[in-house]
């Protein structure tokens, strides 16, 4: 099993930034190490579906992120500790959603699609300010 917890989320002013942080564990990284995982930050804003912001592959593997958020949004990873970051710049209040970190062993599967994720975190919420 893996379990993710992620952290960062808050109330910020339009314009303004956050770093989101998803930190990993689990036995099943004894088997697969997490570097091999691809991780993707989803967001869920009230009445609308969860959708994908960003993913980054194994390691070296490449990063994606949606149109809505492209040049405002970096996803990068730190392997050694288990952890992925989502920085966020230029806040809207059209970003203000439940912000949701999800893992998969690697399957060769498109990282947009949601189902092929195996693993999610609570989710940590992201409300800007108008």
């Amino acid at each position: 099993q893996v379990q993710l917890v992620e952290s960062g989320g808050g109330l910020v002013q339009a314009g303004g930034s956050l770093k989101l942080t998803c930190v990993a564990s689990g036995r099943t990284f004894r088997t697969v190490s997490f570097s091999m995982y691809t991780v993707g930050w989803f967001r869920q804003a009230p009445g609308k579906e969860r959708e994908l912001v960003a993913a980054i592959r194994w390691t070296g593997g490449g990063t994606y992120y949606a149109d809505s958020v492209k040049g405002r949004c970096t996803i990068s990873r730190d392997n050694a500790k288990n952890t992925v970051y989502l920085q966020m710049i230029d806040l809207q209040p059209e970003d203000t959603a439940v912000y949701y970190c999800a893992a998969r062993p690697p399957n060769g599967k498109p990282v947009t699609m949601k189902d092929e994720y195996d693993y999610w975190g609570q989710g940590t919420q992201v409300t800007v300010s108008s």
